[in-house]
């Protein structure tokens, strides 16, 4: 795949002025290859960021575009540099300002935007996702989709070991929401394995990188917002094995469930929308 020309790609100066982007540090950066960048968001993963780094590599991900982790604020010693660099990541940012996936997300986002990337991949750093399904991905954003989910529950997805109530969750209450209120067939919604092009992050109708995402909201708020301002979102079939026994997972069996559904029912009732933040900013006047 060949570089393109970063021309078309410039961020206007205004819109870029009003981006809310956490503050971060890029200890690792050896420069844009490709016009793709995989996006891996990371905190104290330990050996399952090594594993998945590993089948990245076996995969040669690395010849269809450049692999990028943006961490937490890991403290478990799993994100060594020079290791990094041998199973081919080019980039590492650490978030040092407040928040959760989310603001990593925005960290990671921003920067792909300012390096000129065309579209962004995301994959979650513990491991349960099967990366063979990236240059998918990339075909897709490539041939002119702007949003691409993985799915397990779609024709030719696998999901293994998935935990009942997350299940039934997913299945019964999340993507049916969704699908309802942004009009567009979703069947797993709280993936975090996505693609992006360049044009719907920069979207001030999207607008992205605004302090109100700072944990999980970001990604149930672009499900809802993408399909209802018209752009082309597909779903993809993936695999998504979950380990036998302790599940990992940041989010807590009762209160970070609920806190999913709050996010849930505020990005369907438009609550995150761009508007729905100029109108609550005038009350406040």
């Amino acid at each position: 795949m060949q570089q393109q020309s970063c021309d078309h790609l410039n961020i206007d100066a205004s819109h870029r002025a009003t981006w809310q982007v956490p503050t971060f540090s890029t200890p690792l950066w050896s420069g844009r290859q490709h016009p793709y960048c995989v996006v891996i968001p990371v905190i104290n993963e330990g050996e399952r960021i090594t594993s998945l780094l590993r089948r990245i590599s076996l995969l040669n991900i690395a010849s269809l575009a450049d692999m990028i982790l943006v961490d937490g604020g890991s403290t478990d010693g799993s994100l060594d540099i020079a290791r990094l660099q041998t199973m081919g990541v080019r980039g590492l940012l650490v978030k040092t300002g407040p928040g959760q996936l989310s603001a990593q997300l925005r960290c990671a986002y921003a920067f792909a935007l300012d390096q000129g990337y065309a579209g962004i991949v995301t994959i979650d750093g513990n491991d349960k996702d099967d990366p063979a399904a990236i240059p998918r991905f990339i075909a897709a954003l490539a041939q002119g989709v702007d949003f691409v989910q993985a799915s397990r529950f779609v024709a030719g997805g696998v999901a293994e070991n998935t935990p009942l109530s997350r299940n039934i969750a997913i299945r019964f209450v999340h993507a049916p929401m969704l699908s309802l209120f942004s009009g567009f067939k979703w069947t797993d919604t709280t993936q975090g394995f996505r693609a992006y092009s360049r044009k719907m992050l920069l979207d001030p109708q999207i607008a992205p990188f605004r302090d109100v995402f700072m944990r999980y909201e970001l990604l149930a708020y672009l499900s809802y917002r993408a399909p209802k301002l018209g752009y082309h979102c597909v779903e993809l079939p993936t695999i998504r094995r979950y380990p036998r026994g302790l599940v990992p997972t940041k989010i807590s069996s009762i209160r970070g469930n609920g806190s999913v559904l709050r996010v849930l029912v505020k990005a369907c009732l438009g609550g995150y929308d761009p508007q729905a933040r100029r109108c609550s900013l005038a009350s406040q006047r």
